[in-house]
């Protein structure tokens, strides 16, 4: 929610800094034009009065406006050097403390000078200033508010689409997000949307992909079931042959063949989702002894400090026996498996894990034989799938020296009153 939160700000805080800019702009602009043109008016109005007073002043007359004198002390130093020039002009200077414009002319190497009050003036502009301001204060709240409005619309459908992505990452592969197609809501007009294109991108993928894993999760069932039968009346026939070499050999392959089609099984139960665990108080330190032991394996055990956790005894011995049997087969002795709290580490010195299984985890029916590809078979797999049932977080590494490395945190067992 912090990555849409912030786009949403972003968005909208983006909006409102184009709106004041363009505001800024087009204000300065308006200010420019008007003030150019209301101080163009008393500039007229001062030249005018200007040739009035230097008509009555050649012909000897009397202008009678007071607001005229050769030589005022307060005329602005630069309008009086152009009227030296022999130059006539007008400037906004003061007079008295007061705002007036001037405009001054030669007349006998004198200045003559006349000068209009421009108070008024100044507050008329400075009146107009303000209500640009508050024109583009007030257009750039209400554009900050409807950019606000889009963006949390938008950040609205991403965070949905992400969480559905999330769900999607967790198992969920029901999980849609369900934005309307173009044309189906007819409340809404026809327009390109991004934002629903790639929900309807996460629909179709999410789809797709629980179609493939419904067709190898049925395959795998399928193949399972189909060879059970003919495997039982195999092993059944090859006990009737009489003792020796072939006799063993078929046996051996007819076993591997077995448990090639019970992990199979086990896998495909695992699948549908139907397994339920049956959950008890187990002292974690001697159920990993137990289970060591049952496996005939060569493996260290530590236990570092014991803990009472909550588990499927049963699992949690299938999951150590494929970790073990799996160290044994494509690691290095010495196998260590440690105990510290509800947490159990079982490591080799190996190669350690291929990074595509660390980065991906177990992928069934790959198998350590380069011939056909990369992988662990089907043992971890099952590990991956009972460890969910029995909700323990399963992680898969490589010892900084060497080695396979995989740590599983249990669920810690709590004691209730009157247990």
């Amino acid at each position: 929610m912090r990555v849409t939160s912030s786009l949403r700000w972003k968005i909208a805080l983006t909006t409102t800094a184009v709106c004041c800019a363009v505001a800024a702009v087009l204000g300065i602009l308006v200010h420019n034009v008007v003030a150019r043109q209301i101080v163009g008016e008393v500039r007229k109005d001062a030249d005018r009065e200007l040739d009035h007073a230097l008509g009555h002043y050649q012909y000897g007359t009397t202008h009678g406006d007071v607001n005229s004198s050769l030589n005022p002390p307060g005329l602005p130093p630069p309008l009086r050097a152009l009227v030296a020039r022999g130059l006539t002009g007008s400037m906004v200077g003061e007079r008295a403390g007061k705002p007036v414009m001037w405009a001054a002319g030669p007349a006998d190497d004198q200045a003559l000078a006349v000068w209009i009050p421009y108070e008024s003036t100044r507050t008329r502009l400075r009146d107009i200033d303000t209500a640009i301001l508050a024109s583009s204060l007030l257009a750039a709240g209400v554009v900050a508010l409807a950019g606000l409005f889009l963006a949390n619309r938008i950040s609205r459908r991403l965070a949905r689409t992400a969480a559905v992505a999330r769900r999607i990452s967790a198992g969920d592969l029901d999980a849609r997000v369900g934005l309307p197609e173009e044309g189906q809501d007819p409340r809404r007009p026809r327009y390109r949307d991004e934002v629903r294109d790639v929900a309807q991108a996460l629909d179709s993928m999410a789809a797709s992909l629980q179609k493939r894993l419904e067709a190898e999760k049925r395959f795998t069932a399928d193949v399972a079931h189909e060879l059970r039968t003919p495997l039982t009346g195999s092993l059944a026939a090859a006990a009737l042959l009489p003792e020796g070499r072939p006799k063993e050999m078929i046996n051996d392959r007819l076993k591997a063949l077995h448990l090639l089609t019970e992990d199979l099984l086990e896998i495909s139960r695992l699948d549908s989702g139907v397994e339920q665990a049956d959950l008890a108080r187990v002292e974690l330190g001697r159920a990993v002894r137990r289970a060591v032991t049952a496996t005939g394996l060569s493996a260290e055990v530590e236990v570092v400090r014991d803990a009472v956790v909550l588990t499927d005894r049963r699992r949690l011995d299938r999951i150590l026996s494929n970790l073990l049997v799996n160290a044994d087969k494509h690691g290095r002795p010495p196998i260590e498996v440690t105990v510290e709290g509800p947490v159990v580490a079982v490591r080799d010195h190996g190669p350690g894990y291929p990074s595509q299984l660390i980065e991906q985890g177990p992928q069934r029916f790959r198998t350590g034989d380069p011939g056909r590809g990369r992988g662990h078979g089907l043992g971890l797999t099952i590990v991956v799938g009972q460890a969910a049932v029995l909700d323990i977080t399963l992680t898969f590494a490589n010892a900084p020296d060497g080695g396979a490395v995989t740590t599983l945190r249990l669920p810690v067992g709590r004691l209730t009153d009157g247990s």
